[in-house]
């Protein structure tokens, strides 16, 4: 299929997601779905309009996976406005940690027990599944940085962390089979792999989201300077934090959450302090100023537009700047993932589905993933339905593609690799039909029990 082709189905696919975004929304469907069909539609399933392949195609899925987790990633830290000493981090921390430990345990029982894996495979499967996902999982995330809704912040901080968490369990899986150097009795793996790339990474995001956001409004604020491309910013400091931590041979997806929500934190500590300025009186979520301060400002600053004014006031530039990135990488997002699902169903004509175990499915969504949010959550302070709705919405997606092909890319025998490629893509896929099946009705149902109305 030629450029031209391509061009006028892809466009002809944005447009409609965007006209339908709506009626979607209402109905027990997800966009992920959708843009999965057509993908399939696009493979020699169907059309035959291309012909990807986990097994010769690795490294270009495994980089677009990367970006597309990196994009949602930041997006989550930036909706995380609670601070470190709130309660409510100890839900996610638990289910990044504990939680995934338990599941990547579980399946590795599996897949040695009842799959008749090798150690090292198995082990490499509960890496692989062990985080949900970050991206198709913004229908129970928050909503925005005001939501202190106790299930979506824990869905959301759980799928921010635990990408980067579920790195030391992946590398264990490729050192057993022979692929990454554990060191001896496991010494550079839990010395190297699991303490110094997991404080790298979440020290160097927050060390450089934490100067970014300070550097900017400082510029911004005081010399009416750096104003304008937040884009530019956004993208600057995800490629900056993840290709720092890379270099101090930290993970790159916890230092990008950690930037994300630096930044927020930035820019909250920053609000507070310019409500405390003599003045009007600030307005919640970072509220436009008023007429009577804008007029100032223009006045004073009669080159600047009446964004730039906004950007610029020391009272609400934080707010700007923090809205400004978290809506573009909302947008650009959203547009990746469209890139990355397309990519997953055109990948399922060359999966070997007699190597997949639907009950391995099955038991991935329906008792593993509960049972390792009931040990993770054991004593929380949490209703027994969002207990129940965190159990069932463990997504697995876009985060265990990249780990996939990670695997892959990174010399998995091809026998194994088939094997493996089938039981993970059959989990994604399955998790894409059933959770966007759902996720309307059930969230639906806990706003209504909640008393608060869904947002479109």
């Amino acid at each position: 299929m030629d450029t031209a082709s391509w061009s006028a189905v892809v466009g002809l696919l944005l447009i409609v997601m965007a006209l339908g975004d709506s009626l979607l929304a209402r109905l027990p469907l997800s966009t992920s779905m959708l843009y999965l069909l057509v993908g399939v539609a696009a493979s020699p399933l169907w059309l035959g309009w291309t012909s990807l392949s986990a097994a010769v195609d690795s490294k270009v899925l495994e980089r677009i996976a990367e970006i597309v987790v990196l994009l949602s990633l930041f997006t989550s830290g930036l909706k995380m406005s609670a601070g470190l000493g709130d309660g409510r981090w100890l839900l996610p921390l638990r289910l990044a940690t504990l939680s995934m430990l338990v599941t990547a345990a579980l399946v590795t029982v599996f897949g040695v027990a009842w799959l008749g894996l090798p150690l090292g495979a198995a082990v490499l499967l509960g890496g692989i599944l062990a985080p949900t996902d970050p991206v198709l999982a913004s229908d129970v995330q928050v909503e925005d940085p005001e939501d202190r809704d106790r299930l979506r912040f824990a869905l959301t901080g759980e799928a921010g962390l635990n990408d980067g968490t579920a790195y030391p369990i992946v590398l264990l899986g490729l050192g057993l089979l022979g692929l990454h150097d554990l060191g001896s009795s496991g010494w550079r793996w839990f010395a190297v792999d699991v303490l110094w790339a997991i404080a790298a990474g979440v020290g160097i995001g927050a060390l450089l989201g934490t100067a970014v956001g300070r550097f900017v409004l400082y510029l911004r604020s005081t010399h009416k300077e750096a104003v304008g491309l937040d884009n530019f910013l956004a993208l600057g400091l995800i490629g900056l934090a993840y290709g720092a931590a890379g270099l101090a041979h930290g993970y790159g997806f916890l230092a990008v959450f950690a930037a994300g929500f630096a930044l927020r934190r930035v820019e909250q500590r920053a609000t507070a302090e310019g409500a405390k300025r003599p003045g009007p009186r600030k307005r919640r979520g970072g509220a436009a100023p008023s007429p009577a301060e804008v007029a100032a400002e223009a006045h004073a600053n009669p080159d600047l537009s009446h964004a730039d004014q906004v950007a610029t006031h020391p009272k609400h530039a934080p707010a700007f700047m923090a809205h400004a990135m978290l809506s573009f990488n909302e947008q650009i997002e959203r547009i990746a993932e469209v890139a990355a699902v397309v990519a997953i169903g055109m990948l399922l004509w060359a999966v070997e589905w007699s190597h997949a175990s639907w009950a391995f499915v099955v038991a991935l969504l329906l008792v593993i993933r509960p049972i390792s949010v009931a040990v993770g959550m054991a004593r929380s302070k949490t209703s027994a339905s969002q207990r129940v709705l965190i159990g069932w919405f463990g997504i697995r997606g876009i985060g265990s593609l990249y780990y996939l092909m990670f695997a892959m890319s990174h010399g998995l025998a091809p026998a194994l690799a088939a094997d493996i490629a089938a039981l993970v893509l059959a989990s994604v896929v399955a998790s894409i039909v059933l959770h966007g099946i759902s996720v309307t009705p059930l969230m639906a149902l806990y706003e209504r029990r909640k008393g608060r109305p869904r947002k479109a």
